[in-house]
């Protein structure tokens, strides 16, 4: 699927349309052209600070929000480096704990195109050595880099010498790069292991943590996996981490959901397997309270789209578009709804698989409101709706989210308090966020 992006900034959108015009316009994996791009720009990615590496299926970027708080409630700066961005091509980089300005992108992006007319870089291999240039421009004591698609062959893994690795939760998904098994996706997300470089890890199925043991033992990685040397729990309302240096608790985390437990555990587990940047326990526990991290089981704040709802009725927004993460948020509405009404807005791009992320809805949807997603290709609502009855919810294609809002709203009992969760895309996410004024900052 084709990455894009579109800024109100003319002299930023002339660079991505430059870009566009050089992208092979399609996911494209390998390290010989951002090798070459690299190169030419002066190796970037040998001068960045101590680098985090974070990969998996799901959850790597919220792992990246709890770093990047740990280590600014140190009191340090970071850069981060994420994707896909939601409104803004910005929010991909971060420099020293703010997104990159317009300014400085424009020129940053100018750059990186000038000298590659002739590679055809992919649109991520050119985001990522725009990112490593302004990475090295600005001081900081660390960075984050959050893994495109995979882990071996993606771009981020031309970094030499990350001072940690991290992989989140595994699952299925772009099957088409990574290979149809769960056990083949694994050994490519662990593709980012390095000599001697920690890579620290969630807990798997046996298949799984063989396959990534055989994958870092052949690099020379030692691996730290939860529930043998390290561990993060929910107790008495509160975090307990566990590894061989000693055990704490923390505030549950800010952002909803008991998957974010894990998350924040192996952030503190990555923080706490490296040497190369001291972060006290305070800061730690500080984290779980500042991370944010938009359209992850977020409860949308008052604006355009609330309003048509009745009060009262509480609007979510999730991105999340394979099984493993419909496991998750389906559990935490299961348990957050306490026998109130959910409804589904749903759009998803053509190349997932919505049965695998609906299933995990079944008796927990009254109906399923089927949307497309805005420019990109994407399943027929009509056909996303026929599916709802799968799980025993009422199926209706809608023309766009505000047109299925208004749907939802006219059903909707306004004394009986209901949830609505957006739902399928973060390309859609951003649609959402734009539509209801909430930009990510």
């Amino acid at each position: 699927m084709a990455d894009k992006a579109r800024s109100s900034d003319p002299a930023v959108q002339k660079q991505l349309d430059r870009l566009t015009m050089l992208s092979p316009g399609r996911d494209v994996l390998g390290l010989e052209r951002i090798s070459e791009l690299l190169r030419r720009l002066g190796n970037p990615q040998d001068h960045l600070p101590p680098v985090f590496h974070v990969a998996g299926t799901n959850g790597k970027g919220s792992t990246c929000a709890f770093l990047r708080a740990a280590i600014e409630a140190a009191g340090l700066r970071t850069h981060v480096y994420s994707s896909p961005h939601l409104v803004r091509f910005n929010e991909r980089i971060r420099v020293a704990g703010q997104l990159i300005d317009d300014a400085e992108l424009a020129p940053l992006l100018a750059e990186v195109l000038d000298c590659s007319e002739d590679i055809h870089p992919s649109f991520f291999e050119a985001t990522t050595a725009a990112a490593f240039l302004a990475f090295t421009r600005t001081p900081a004591e660390a960075c984050i880099i959050e893994v495109g698609l995979g882990g071996r062959l993606d771009a981020t893994n031309i970094i030499p010498a990350p001072v940690v690795c991290g992989i989140a939760q595994l699952g299925v998904d772009h099957q088409a790069f990574l290979g149809e098994t769960e056990v083949e996706i694994a050994g490519e997300k662990a593709g980012i292991a390095k000599p001697g470089v920690p890579l620290v890890t969630m807990a798997y199925s046996a298949p799984l943590t063989e396959r990534i043991a055989e994958v870092a033992d052949s690099a020379g990685a030692p691996v730290f996996r939860r529930g043998l040397t390290w561990d993060a729990t929910i107790y008495a309302n509160r975090l307990h981490y566990r590894d061989d240096k000693g055990k704490f608790d923390a505030p549950l985390p800010r952002l909803p959901g008991e998957h974010q437990v894990t998350n924040a555990g192996l952030a503190f587990a990555m923080l706490r397997h490296q040497n190369a940047v001291a972060i006290p326990e305070t800061a730690l526990k500080a984290a779980t309270g500042w991370a944010q991290w938009p359209a992850r089981l977020h409860h949308l704040s008052p604006g355009p789209l609330t309003a048509l709802l009745p009060e009262g009725t509480e609007l979510w927004l999730d991105g999340g578009h394979n099984p493993a993460a419909g496991e998750s948020i389906s559990g935490y509405f299961r348990e957050h709804l306490k026998g109130r009404t959910l409804h589904i807005v749903l759009g998803m791009l053509e190349n997932k698989d919505p049965m695998g992320l609906l299933a995990h809805f079944g008796g927990l949807a009254a109906t399923v409101h089927s949307v497309p997603v805005p420019d990109h290709a994407h399943h027929n609502p009509e056909t996303l709706a026929a599916m709802a009855a799968r799980i025993g919810a009422q199926g209706i294609a809608a023309r766009d989210v505000r047109d299925a809002l208004m749907q939802i709203s006219e059903q909707l009992d306004p004394i009986e308090p209901a949830a609505v969760l957006i739902l399928g895309s973060l390309y859609l996410a951003g649609e959402v966020l734009t539509a209801n004024d909430q930009l990510p900052e």
